[in-house]
């Protein structure tokens, strides 16, 4: 028997089927993909190949219309609802194009937040949300609101919002979408050096190959289907 580890996150034959009223649409057709601890997995793939769709169903947002979903070995689908609500909060991180920061609050107040949530104080939750905006290099930004930030800056904060919870996965969705090339750069290289110096697991959909070529694996999302490249 083998005693190595489960994997953070699995998916087994995972389908997803949209149907718009006049026709069905099978965006993921027996999708298979794991992802190991401390792993850096970029998903790629062309325009409405079903990326977004995959990251969500890997995350909890949404559910597959067909196959399971894995954590740590566990069937999600055999999860209630509660169960599943508790892994997403607190052993999945989220990072999205387009930041999704409370405008009203603070730096440090977005990155308290998914504590805030769960009924943790201001107060108990300072220390890490201060630790976090050093580690992404904005320590002197703590009192700023998303509007006097930067994308990158806004990014950064993002990032350091999902790694809160001190989460078993952070998965991010076109991170760099929305930044120009040299600040995109730098949110790869954050995104990179928090893998390396934390260990933080990390899948990454983005359409850049250059980008996803920079992973420990890369899985192309053809047809429904995962085609795995090295990295």
């Amino acid at each position: 028997m083998s005693n190595a580890a489960p994997h953070v996150l699995e998916c087994v034959k995972v389908e997803k089927t949209f149907n718009d009223g006049t026709r069905e649409l099978r965006i993921l057709r027996g999708l298979d993909l794991a992802v190991d601890e401390g792993q850096i997995l970029a998903i790629s793939g062309a325009s409405g190949a079903g990326k977004s769709t995959l990251l969500q169903i890997m995350g909890t947002l949404d559910r597959p219309t067909g196959g399971d979903v894995l954590f740590r070995g566990k069937s999600l689908a055999k999860m209630d609802r509660a169960s599943v609500n508790r892994i997403r909060n607190r052993s999945i991180g989220f990072v999205f194009q387009f930041y999704h920061l409370l405008p009203e609050f603070t730096a440090l107040e977005n990155v308290m937040m998914p504590a805030i949530c769960m009924g943790a104080s201001r107060k108990t939750c300072r220390p890490r949300a201060e630790e976090l905006l050093q580690k992404v290099g904005l320590q002197d930004r703590q009192t700023h609101k998303p509007g006097t930030l930067s994308g990158g800056e806004q990014q950064r904060v993002a990032i350091a919002r999902a790694l809160f919870n001190k989460p078993d996965v952070v998965l991010a969705d076109e991170p760099t979408g929305n930044l120009d090339e040299r600040t995109g750069q730098e949110i790869i290289d954050l995104l990179w050096n928090l893998n390396q110096s934390d260990g933080v697991t990390l899948v990454i959909v983005s359409h850049d190959e250059g980008l996803a070529n920079q992973a420990h694996r890369c899985v192309h999302i053809h047809e429904g289907m995962a085609h795995i490249k090295s990295g």
